[in-house]
């Protein structure tokens, strides 16, 4: 699943995003969400996020 429409994505869900310093390489971080960034219903390169832990990326897949 991606991660490019809010309604999908809620607290606690389990997902990998990419943080900004990575954005060029596409590496992936996995995380727990612990709150929605992006206010917008969609976004193209996928909704905003904070992971537990404090790590700030945009979700790219949704792992459960």
């Amino acid at each position: 699943m991606e991660g490019t429409r809010r309604s999908e994505i809620r607290a606690g869900l389990r997902v990998a995003i990419v943080l900004k310093e990575h954005q060029r390489t596409g590496t992936l971080t996995e995380g727990v969400v612990q709150s929605l960034l992006t206010n917008s219903p969609t976004h193209p390169h996928g909704i905003k996020v904070r992971l537990v832990g404090g790590a700030v990326g945009r979700v790219k897949k949704i792992l459960a």
